[in-house]
């Protein structure tokens, strides 16, 4: 590894857990992120950072002023911009390394398992159910690792779906597809600091999964209730009838 490698990542390069080893294991990493918005805003920002070496990112919305209260990729003067071109531009100025593929469309089924293919790890940052359950199906058939977020008001939600483990349970076994909910930050709220915390523990559990160390949220449901400030953990189990992951 570089010098200029070695000082850019050397405080990670620290730790036991990750070594030179992880981080090589980062660089040669492709993680895909579904929503540039208050939620992958932090967790891309974090992983350019930390090294992954491929990121691609998803998103066919373009930035509004509502926006920025929260997505922190997004600045003033990109409004009207595509949120994958903008936040390409600051992630590339974050870390010139980190190679970055946008875009900038809303995927079909087809072309979601496709791409889901192709990389390592899938970021869940997207902001409603449908896309979650094909999110959730495209990785489950390609068993790919899934890590999921959620915020709204002042709750917060992270899971972490080992799609590449046997008896991991699914994002489907969780909630049922049973109809859109009305559960959006713009009808019902969200405050700023929230996403940026479900985001960055997003960003850490994919590097925790990427170099394999400690463990991870599968099979767990880790809650915040930021009103007052407690975390709580639900252990989820596969559901025996679940028509995604037992077909």
């Amino acid at each position: 590894m570089k010098d200029e490698k070695l000082l850019r990542y050397s405080r990670q390069i620290m730790l036991p857990q990750i070594g030179i080893e992880g981080q090589q294991k980062l660089e040669q990493s492709h993680v895909l992120i579904i929503g540039m918005g208050g939620l992958g805003s932090p967790a891309a920002m974090y992983l350019a950072s930390a090294g992954i070496g491929h990121l691609t990112i998803v998103d066919d919305d373009t930035v509004e002023l509502s926006n920025l209260q929260r997505q922190i990729t997004h600045h003033t003067k990109d409004i009207g911009r595509s949120k994958v071109e903008s936040a390409k531009e600051k992630l590339v100025a974050l870390n010139p390394e980190t190679n970055i593929t946008c875009i900038n469309k809303r995927l079909n089924e087809d072309e979601l398992t496709q791409t889901v293919k192709q990389v390592d790890l899938v970021l869940d940052a997207s902001d409603n159910f449908a896309t979650r359950f094909l999110i959730n199906e495209a990785c489950v058939s390609t068993r790919t690792p899934l890590v999921s977020g959620a915020a709204i008001k002042l709750e917060g939600q992270v899971a972490v779906f080992r799609n590449d483990k046997d008896n991991s349970p699914c994002y489907h076994c969780l909630y049922k597809d049973e109809g859109e909910l009305d559960q959006s930050c713009s009808g019902n709220g969200v405050l700023a600091p929230l996403v940026g915390i479900i985001g960055s523990i997003q960003a850490l559990e994919a590097i925790k999964i990427l170099v394999n160390f400690g463990e991870d949220l599968n099979g767990r449901l880790l809650l915040l209730d930021a009103n007052y400030m407690e975390w709580r953990t639900i252990k989820l189990k596969k559901d025996p009838g679940c028509p995604v992951c037992n077909r």
